[in-house]
Formats: C-alpha cells, sequence, structure tokens
C-alpha cells in the first residue's frame, strides 16, 4: 500500500507539499480545505466579471528552485529574449541525484545521499531553461514594480531616496534632520534591538522612521512599534536600509540596465520586475489543484480538521467535519499542517502541558479588509498627465485608516473586465473585534469611498460599484505571547511525521516563497527519510541579524 501524506490547507505551503508528493514520489497526497477557495491568501476573488488579489503577490523569488517551480506551471509569456530567465541557459547548482531541483538559496551546499554508495554526493551543476507557454492563458506576465508611498498628499517614491523630487517635497529642514539623525544612528545604533522600532530606527534614523515607517506600520498592526518584537523587521524587510535604498537608487540612475529577472544583486523590497499570473495568484494555486488530481492527489474542500489524534510520539490520523455536520477520519503516514498554531494546539488530541496552551491561546493575528472599487477615473496622475502605474500604494496619511490601495488594471490588465475604468483595492488591517470588521458591506464601501475622496484620489461620483472581502488570521503577529514561541515549536517537533509548514502553520510572517519552501524542504526531508525539522525553521530567518543579536 502506498504510504499517505495528509495536509492541511490549499493554500501555497499545502499545495507545493501536495504537488511535490505527486510529482516526486508515491506518497499520496490527501489535502483538506476548511473552506471552498483555492489559494489561501494568494487566491484571486472573482466579482462580475472582475478579479481581486488579497494583499497583493508579486511572484519573485530568490530562489532559483521556487522560481523554476512557478515558471514550470505557468511559462512566462513570450516576448522575446527580454530577460535572462526567458528562453536563456544559465548555471545553477543542484543536488547530484535531484538534477531538477535547485537549491534552497542561503541554506548553504545541499548534498544527498546516493541509495546505490550511501555515501554523501556533492552537488553539481545543471543548465536550466524557462519552457514555452502551450497555452495563451496559462503564462505569467512579466511586469515593472512601482510602488510609492503618499503623504502629505504627496507621491513618494518607495523606497525614500535622494531625487531632487523627494529632497523637494519633504523640504529642506526635514531632509536635513533626517540626515542628521541617519547618521546618529549609524555613530551609535542601539545595542541591543528587542522591538520593531529599534530595527528601523538602527536602519534609517530616528527622524525618517518617525516620518514613513511608524504610522503605516502601526496601521498594520494595530498597536506601537515598540510593542512588536524586531524578529518582524527581520522576516520581512531583511536587508533594506537608507544605504541600501541609497545604493539602489544610484545604480538604478547612472548604472547599466539588468535584464535578468533574477536580480540577485537586488533586496528583495528593490526588484524592478517581476511575474505575475495572467488572471491572478488564485490562477497558478488552481492549476496546481489541478495537477494535482490529474496525478491521483486527493482535495477535499469544506473540511475543517478539528482533531489530531495522537499515538505516542506520532500523529495517526485527523478527524475532520464539513458544513453538513459529517465527520470523517483521514489516516496518513505523514502530517503537514497550515493552520493556525491556535487551532492546531486546540486540536491535538493528547495531554498539552499548560504552558504550551498558555503560549498558543496568547499568539495573536491580525485580520484584513479589502474593499473593490470600480471606478470611471481617479484624481491622481501621473505627472504627465497619464494613468498612475503603481501596482499598489502605501498609504501613509494619519487621518484615514486606509492602509494600503492597489490598483488591479496594474497586476495585469486581465483583472478588470471593463479596460476603460479603474478597478482599485483597499487594504484595511484590523481585528474581528473591531468595529469596521463588524460593518455591513455597504456601510464598509461607503466609509472606503469616504477616505479615498478625503485624500483626493477618487471623487465619490465616479465610484461605480464596490465588493468587500474579509480574510482572517492574515498576518501572525510578533507580539502576545510571541516571545514565547519556542515553546510551542519544542512540543510540536516531538511528534516525528508532524511537519508544520505556511505562515499560519509556522506564525511565521512569510512571503509566498518562503511557505512553498518550507513544504518542499519537508518534503525534501521525508524522501531522505530525514525527520528533522530545524531546516524548516531557519528558512527566510535573517542570519546576520540574528548574529548582530548574539
Amino acid at each position: 500500500m502506498p504510504k499517505i501524506a495528509v495536509i492541511i490547507g490549499a493554500g501555497p505551503a499545502g499545495l507545493t507539499a501536495a504537488l511535490e508528493f505527486a510529482r516526486r514520489s508515491d506518497i499520496h497526497p490527501v489535502i483538506l480545505e476548511a473552506s471552498q477557495e483555492i489559494g489561501g491568501i494568494s487566491r484571486t476573488i472573482r466579482y462580475k466579471g472582475n478579479r481581486m488579489d488579497i494583499g497583493g503577490h508579486r511572484f519573485f523569488s530568490k530562489s532559483d528552485r521556487v522560481m523554476e517551480w512557478w515558471m514550470k506551471l505557468l511559462p512566462p509569456q513570450a516576448t522575446g529574449d527580454e530577460i535572462a530567465y526567458q528562453g536563456k541557459r544559465r548555471r545553477v547548482v543542484v543536488p547530484a541525484n535531484l538534477q531538477q531541483e535547485p537549491p534552497l538559496r542561503g541554506m548553504g551546499p545541499l548534498t544527498r545521499q546516493s541509495e546505490e554508495t550511501e555515501e554523501i554526493q556533492e552537488p553539481v551543476e545543471a543548465e536550466v531553461e524557462a519552457p514555452v507557454p502551450a497555452d495563451d492563458d496559462l503564462v505569467m506576465l512579466i511586469r515593472t514594480r512601482q510602488s510609492r508611498i503618499y503623504y502629505l498628499r504627496r507621491f513618494f517614491d518607495y523606497p525614500i531616496n535622494p531625487s531632487a523630487d523627494t529632497l523637494g517635497k519633504l523640504g529642506i529642514l526635514r531632509t536635513i534632520r533626517i540626515g542628521f539623525s541617519y547618521v546618529a544612528s549609524r555613530l551609535k545604533p542601539i545595542e541591543h534591538e528587542k522591538t520593531l522600532e529599534d530595527f528601523l530606527i538602527n536602519r534609517f534614523g530616528r527622524e525618517l522612521y518617525g516620518t514613513v515607517f511608524k504610522s503605516y506600520t502601526e496601521k498594520v498592526w494595530g498597536v506601537p512599534c515598540d510593542h512588536i518584537s524586531a524578529e518582524w523587521g527581520a522576516q520581512r524587510i531583511k536587508g533594506l536600509s537608507l544605504t541600501s535604498a541609497v545604493a539602489h537608487f544610484l545604480r538604478k540612475t547612472f548604472g547599466p540596465k539588468s535584464k535578468d529577472l533574477s536580480q540577485k544583486g537586488t533586496e528583495t523590497s528593490l526588484i524592478e520586475k517581476f511575474l505575475y499570473p495572467k488572471y491572478g495568484p488564485g490562477q497558478l494555486w488552481e492549476h496546481a489543484a489541478d495537477l494535482i488530481q490529474q496525478k491521483g492527489g486527493e482535495l477535499h474542500m469544506g473540511w475543517y480538521v478539528d482533531r489530531i489524534v495522537i499515538e505516542g510520539n506520532r500523529v495517526i490520523a485527523v478527524e475532520a467535519v464539513n458544513e453538513s455536520g459529517e465527520r470523517r477520519t483521514f489516516a496518513g503516514d505523514y502530517f503537514f499542517s497550515t493552520m493556525p498554531i491556535r487551532n492546531l494546539i486546540q486540536a491535538v488530541d493528547c495531554d498539552v502541558p499548560a504552558n504550551v496552551r498558555e503560549v498558543a491561546e496568547g499568539l495573536e493575528y491580525r485580520d484584513f479588509i479589502t474593499v473593490g472599487l470600480l471606478v470611471n477615473k481617479l484624481l491622481v496622475t501621473e505627472k504627465d498627465g497619464a494613468p498612475l502605474m503603481d501596482t499598489w500604494i502605501y498609504i501613509q496619511e494619519p487621518d484615514v485608516l486606509l492602509g494600503r490601495l492597489q490598483i488591479f488594471n496594474n497586476w495585469s490588465p486581465f483583472m478588470v473586465a471593463d479596460p476603460t475604468k479603474t478597478w482599485l483595492g483597499l487594504e484595511y488591517f484590523c481585528y474581528e473585534s473591531d468595529e469596521l470588521w463588524k460593518m455591513a458591506d455597504e456601510k464598509i464601501i461607503e466609509f472606503a469611498v469616504g477616505e479615498l475622496a478625503k485624500i483626493g484620489i477618487v471623487a465619490s461620483e465616479d465610484v461605480l460599484d464596490g465588493h468587500v472581502v474579509r480574510v482572517p488570521k492574515t498576518y501572525p503577529a510578533y507580539f502576545g505571547t510571541y516571545d514565547r514561541f519556542d515553546e510551542v515549536r519544542e512540543f510540536t517537533d516531538r511528534f516525528e511525521n508532524l511537519f508544520l509548514v505556511g505562515r499560519n502553520g509556522m506564525h511565521k510572517y512569510n512571503n509566498q516563497d518562503h511557505s512553498m519552501l518550507t513544504a518542499m524542504t519537508a518534503v525534501d526531508n521525508i524522501l531522505l527519510g530525514d525527520m528533522n525539522k530545524a531546516g524548516l525553521w531557519e528558512i527566510n530567518t535573517e542570519q546576520e541579524y540574528h548574529e548582530e543579536k548574539k
């Protein structure tokens, strides 16, 4: 009988694990998804022919493995010899006996044990090539990144750069304060970075932190920056600093133009190009789900896992219930969980130490609302009068709750049914207990329109239609009991065949690619007979940052 991998959740991590098993082994993947949607927060919402991307998903990774995985599912749209990933051969390091699988970037050289010799083989080089699209719809578009900050009713480049335009908008006095403040932070940095405020001040100076980062970050999390762990910065903005932003601006302005989509020397926050599925992120994950089922895998929608059956130090089964109250047991050999840690610990059917329950119950999440607005036009334009080119805009204005604004037309023109209209996504960060979350959809739309009009982006009479999407537990928070998370990890790691992967599964604010890498690494380990989970927790950890802390 083939072995079975039971996977909780049909988001990027769960679907990646299932497709890896289906492609590379005879282990049978069984996915249990509580909702009726594929892709988790990377799904595409459809509304009257228009599509919404929840949170905005740039398909870009410093990992060759992830980039090639994506391009194998949805090849880049043929536009000629434009970038290094398109039709150009290049050399990458891959494990000797898994030549189709490039390694995880930043994890050190991968080695594999040969079944024939039982010796460790060193990596070898292989050539890879982007495939040619077989379907005009199953493609990735190549998009140019433009994101800006909207502050003082003006647009600023993101990140802030020393252009004449930026300096003029900031004003001479504020610019001088920013410069002196940054020099002071470099000469005398905060020694022990405990909070996100410490992390940001050390990299940008106190003045620029207060001008650009503080208001927006506190909108996102709903708590002061000095209440958030510095690890959030290490997880999300890594090598970004005022120095790296200025260096990037100088390279972009005076350096040669690169056509290499890999952008290896560029901080992820500063990339110039990225891939994007023609019909939004959900298109890729829906295609992945189709491939899993074509290869014999199972996908059960609407099944919520509420019991995890333990025997000794192993999981032997999970129980799930559907909307009609039907209950089923799914036995397996390996178990992957992408469900929130709090729910996982509540579902574990064994004695859970009191401290572990306390930490799990104290973990916090930030919830998310996207309001889609279809409008005739925007009141703001580019300098030459052309429509805005931004994919998203950070709203730094303190007099509105709006955190970020997406322009779906600029992600892909196929996201909007009528190209003469502009399809917007207004992003609000909140808790399920907040008044905003509890409002009726019509009231939320009215509120959102009022905020856009208040800051001068849209005239109320130009709004044609609206749609509201609520997403609970979108962002695992780095406060609450997070500083004691190792107590939970120590408990869950003791179950040898249970693998926590993905954003909520690990309570790590991962990007999509890092969630995928956790799943890939777990599958790699299982196929090698290695149940050690230490490598999973290191993915997307800023090593230099932790070395600095030590």
